[in-house]
């Protein structure tokens, strides 16, 4: 049995038959082919498969695609592209934010609800916020160093 699914995915709306029980993160990486997004754990406890969901970060692997319905999904492959990098993606680089880049995806999908929440402006805070994605490389300087670089700098 199968349930029809349209989700809008980085712009693109697209009308899938699902089985009730897949996962986004399934959908996303082997119907759509967007393998950006990352399966670390497939428990929700390591945040590789972070995506954001109206805006939302979610974590993929414990959603269901049905509960994505109508809903505008962006993916790692909708922020920037290589030629245009993201003001973020940029800083991920400039501040070695990322070691074997397995978590990387995911930490700049979190980071980017991180940079729209004013509320969030110090090191701790943003620390805190991006407590729930992992790096076995222990790239977290990096990564909220980056993240201060750009509410400082970029508007988003």
């Amino acid at each position: 049995m199968t349930t029809s699914v349209t989700v809008t995915v980085n712009g693109s709306e697209r009308r899938l038959a699902v089985d009730p029980r897949r996962t986004l993160l399934d959908l996303l990486r082997e119907d759509l082919r967007l393998t950006g997004t990352k399966k670390g754990c497939d428990h929700g406890q390591c945040g590789a498969c972070t995506v954001l969901v109206n805006g939302r970060r979610v974590l993929s692997c414990l959603s269901l695609a049905v509960m994505a319905e109508g809903a505008d999904v962006t993916t790692i492959e909708g922020v920037g592209t290589p030629d245009a990098l993201h003001p973020l993606q940029a800083a991920f680089i400039r501040h070695d934010a990322m070691q074997c880049g397995y978590c990387t995806s995911g930490q700049i999908m979190s980071a980017l609800e991180v940079l729209a929440d004013p509320e969030v402006t110090t090191r701790e805070q943003i620390a805190e916020a991006m407590s729930g994605n992992l790096c076995r490389c222990g790239a977290y300087a990096g990564i909220v160093a980056a993240i201060l670089d750009v509410k400082a700098h970029a508007p988003v």
